[in-house]
């Protein structure tokens, strides 16, 4: 296998996005989650309707007839980065493929793959699931569409003898690989384009078997996974927490490289709901455990625990059904599948009831219509919202997100420590599709809230008229004010002010990525009040006493203006011993502006002057 340029990853980001029935009982396997409320839907539990951008596969279909039409819907997605269109792609227990016929699945935008089994190993496809790039950009632009709960024995295939001569998921944000088996080869870079640039990813859960080209990847996260043999190249931010293999790399960050940040064991996690179904034929979704000081996947030694939620205890939400009849139904105990397309949301999605699962199928969307919060949960623990995409509308928005309100319970905070609100792959887009303004993405008020991948993104590209300093406004992209939150991958990017505040206390946070935004007009558009210059991209607030942050990086990007913007710091924290910082940088790529320092006034610049070479602070204080 010769591959061009596995080494070189700085300066990855120059010419980056502006290119551009009968209710069956639920099944407890172990979990402190609540019963559900009986429904008052019937739905059927062995053929639910999930409209028609669900595709179910058979394994009793020939590969012909799969490969026929998962390459149509892939023609239509290919480029389709801000379309309307939605898919899920599932497939039912068995084998996909044969060694003489593979099938080979190519994921482009808002397509998840998935299966249906309730272990990986319950659907094997014979070949590939491919996600890569375009010639131009690279992966820097390969953005939602996932892959998960399958097991991919990977075959080669002649009809595209690059992108399949390995296993390539080559994906950037919002692209994630959860609960997946690799045998063969993994390559997260996207070697067959020309830049093989590559931007982020994050695979939770999974088992690859036989290592991983990580290649020109600025910055990844693995978390509770298995890597076998290798993990090749560090570039600026690569990041583990509890994971297993001979090819996990050691904790090593230090100036010059390599950029590795490991940690022994996740201190939470939760893994993300899915669909499946059970021996009888009965769909069914299943919310994984609270784990603690978890390592390796949760499947290794037998079943996922967890509870098993009979579908009938889901409404399926449609992108025709009104709030007030997805409300109605929150209301009366059922729990929500939002199957695949656009939803406007002209009043707020009120979640009220404890461990309540909201669970999105192929990138679901909510678009904030008048200025509304799109969705808001009650101060009530265990609620679970995944798979969701969220849009800003033309008119502002306050939040777009809430968890808990700021003063829940008269001022008595709810504690959940062992049954969290959890989110899962929730993303933001304040602009991109169309006109998007909101002041602050997603806000955190309740304690023990945990964010599994988040990225909040103000566009840096986007359809003609949608982005611009004065168009996409947004100021925030995340406000924690609860106490004991962690967050475990998080991605805010281009955001007008502080793109992360943090104000609660004990706060976590693995992996963080960042871009300053791209467009400041002067230096006086981006200046905060007080003695600091600009904005950071990470702020933990002055009064808080306790908070540690693992793996991060800022970079500057500011190719879209002529200004000269600087910012005093990427991070800025009060500087006491309970507030710490492991492994932070800041890289200068393009622009005139940049930063003076790493934290606050430790470590830097990096600005054009420096050039596209990390600047790192190892521990801070």
């Amino acid at each position: 296998m010769s591959l061009p340029n596995l080494t070189s990853g700085r300066g990855r980001r120059i010419g980056r996005r502006f290119l551009v029935g009968v209710a069956a009982l639920a099944i407890v396997i172990p979990t402190a989650g609540s019963a559900v409320a009986a429904p008052t839907t019937t739905t059927s539990a062995t053929n639910p309707d999930f409209g028609p951008n669900v595709k179910i596969f058979d394994p009793s279909m020939s590969t012909a007839s799969i490969q026929a039409q998962t390459d149509a819907i892939f023609a239509q997605q290919d480029f389709n980065e801000f379309g309307t269109e939605r898919y899920s792609l599932l497939f039912k227990p068995g084998v996909y493929g044969t060694a003489d016929q593979p099938l080979n699945v190519k994921v482009g935008y808002y397509t998840e793959v998935a299966g249906l089994g309730q272990d990986p190993d319950d659907v094997t496809i014979n070949g590939t699931v491919t996600a890569a790039g375009h010639n131009g950009s690279g992966a820097l632009t390969t953005f939602w569409r996932s892959v998960s709960n399958l097991k991919i024995h990977f075959i080669s295939s002649s009809n595209d003898p690059c992108h399949t001569s390995n296993e390539m998921w080559a994906v950037s944000q919002a692209a994630p690989m959860r609960r997946v088996h690799v045998e063969g080869y993994t390559t997260f870079m996207p070697y067959c384009e020309n830049p093989n640039y590559a931007s982020g990813g994050f695979v939770a859960d999974s088992n690859l078997e036989g290592g991983a080209l990580n290649g020109s990847q600025q910055q990844f996260y693995v978390r509770n996974s298995n890597i076998g043999v290798e993990w090749t190249n560090s570039v600026w931010n690569q990041v583990f927490s509890g994971d297993t293999g001979a090819g996990v790399p050691a904790d090593d960050y230090r100036p010059g490289g390599p950029y590795y940040t490991t940690l022994p064991t996740t201190p939470v996690s939760k893994e993300k709901p899915y669909l499946y179904i059970d021996d009888a034929g009965r769909y069914n979704v299943f919310v994984p455990s609270l784990q603690r000081n978890s390592v390796g996947t949760t499947w290794a030694t037998g079943h996922t625990p967890g509870t098993s939620l009979p579908i009938s205890s889901f409404f399926i939400a449609k992108p025709s059904d009104s709030v007030q009849v997805i409300n109605d139904a929150l209301t009366r105990g059922e729990n929500l599948l939002l199957t695949p397309g656009v939803y406007d949301v002209a009043q707020t999605i009120k979640v009220k009831r404890a461990n309540t699962v909201v669970l999105g199928l192929g990138y679901a969307t909510l678009t904030a219509e008048n200025g509304v919060t799109a969705l808001q949960t009650a101060d009530v623990p265990g609620i679970v919202i995944a798979g969701v995409t969220v849009d800003a509308g033309p008119v502002n928005s306050d939040v777009l997100v809430r968890i808990g309100s700021k003063n829940g319970n008269n001022g008595v905070p709810h504690q959940t420590a062992d049954n969290p609100t959890a989110l899962m792959d929730v993303f933001f887009r304040i602009g991109g599709p169309h006109v998007g303004k909101a002041t602050t993405s997603l806000e955190v008020n309740q304690d023990n809230t945990l964010m599994d991948h988040v990225w909040a993104w103000r566009a840096d590209h986007g359809v003609a008229g949608s982005v611009g300093w004065t168009i996409n406004t947004a100021d925030h992209g995340l406000i924690v004010n609860g106490d004991d939150v962690t967050a475990t991958g998080l991605f805010v990017e281009h955001f007008q002010k502080e793109d992360v505040i943090w104000n609660g206390e004990n706060g976590v946070n693995i992996f963080f990525q960042n871009e300053t935004p791209y467009d400041p007009p002067t230096q006086a558009a981006w200046d905060q009040p007080g003695p600091f210059v600009g904005y950071p991209a990470f702020q933990v607030a002055d009064d808080v006493q306790t908070f540690h942050a693992y793996g991060m990086g800022s970079y500057v990007v500011q190719n879209q203006t002529d200004a000269t913007a600087y910012a005093t710091a990427a991070y800025q924290a009060p500087v006491r011993a309970g507030v710490q910082f492991t492994h932070i940088d800041t890289v200068w790529i393009v622009g005139n502006g940049g930063y003076l320092h790493v934290i606050n006034d430790t470590g830097g610049p990096a600005t054009s002057a420096t050039g596209v070479v990390p600047v790192e602070v190892v521990q801070y204080p």
